[in-house]
């Protein structure tokens, strides 16, 4: 059983890796044993990753623009150079704009469609070139609640998220049969520097709260244990599927 999960060795890439819940992910992997590449958007990447990496498990960073499709181009390549190989892809760098939607300007539309589809579409495509080789990947994409509702003066930020469960189930049909499994997890409200003007609003607050069964935001490592199954053998059947770490929110 314990086989099922075991990931040690493994070579991965995580986007948006520094912070928030990319750095709590990094840190599940890297605690399983995983060479990891993080990539962030500032120098800031370079010092989690150094603090982060040991010698069983290394840890390297990449600053990488995710607005800027060469600039994804040129930071998968180096993360290549490092690696020399790829097992587990996280595409979980975003960007959030809030705006009423009339008055939503394309330019920051485009941001964040650039940001959380685009890239994560260029990402998934270049790791599938890596695992089509060998016949084995593991994709992890990270949606949102608003990959399933609307949500309110984010019309750009749903639309992508929507976006990514789609793009998860459409590469998931090419590539399953090729070994590569495509999936999604859809944090629910998470604890982290996004939430904080949420958390400091006590209407809003007791709001959120009020509603999600479990009493209490989730935390960064709320999401290793998902991340770990599909990132592991024990997922190998599991494909285009969205698992919500939520604290039952969906279920409400």
């Amino acid at each position: 059983m314990n086989d099922l999960f075991d990931i040690k060795g493994k070579k991965a890439i995580v986007t948006g890796g520094s912070r928030g819940l990319g750095k709590g992910m990094a840190q599940g992997l890297h605690n399983a044993g995983v060479e990891i590449v993080i990539m962030g958007t500032n120098e800031n990447v370079m010092s989690v990753a150094k603090e982060m990496s040991t010698i069983e498990a290394p840890v390297h960073g990449i600053v990488a623009n995710f607005k800027d499709k060469e600039r994804i181009f040129k930071a998968f390549d180096e993360a290549m150079e490092i690696l020399g190989n790829l097992d587990i892809l996280v595409n979980n760098a975003g960007t959030q704009i809030r705006h009423p939607s009339v008055e939503f300007p394309l330019e920051d539309w485009e941001t964040v469609l650039n940001v959380n589809l685009t890239a994560t579409f260029i990402l998934c495509k270049l790791a599938a070139g890596v695992m089509l080789e060998k016949q084995y990947g593991k994709i992890i994409n990270i949606a949102s609640l608003l990959s399933f509702s609307g949500g309110l003066n984010v019309p750009a930020y749903a639309a992508s998220k929507g976006g990514v469960v789609q793009l998860t189930k459409a590469l998931s049909n090419e590539w399953a049969v090729r070994g590569i499994n495509v999936n999604a997890i859809a944090p629910g409200y998470m604890d982290t520097d996004n939430l904080t003007a949420l958390i400091s609003d006590p209407v809003r607050n007791l709001q959120i709260l009020g509603r999600i069964p479990a009493g209490r935001y989730g935390v960064p490592e709320d999401m290793v244990g998902a991340l770990r199954f599909l990132s592991s053998k024990a997922s190998d059947y599991v494909s285009g599927t969205v698992i919500t770490v939520d604290g039952g929110w969906m279920g409400r």
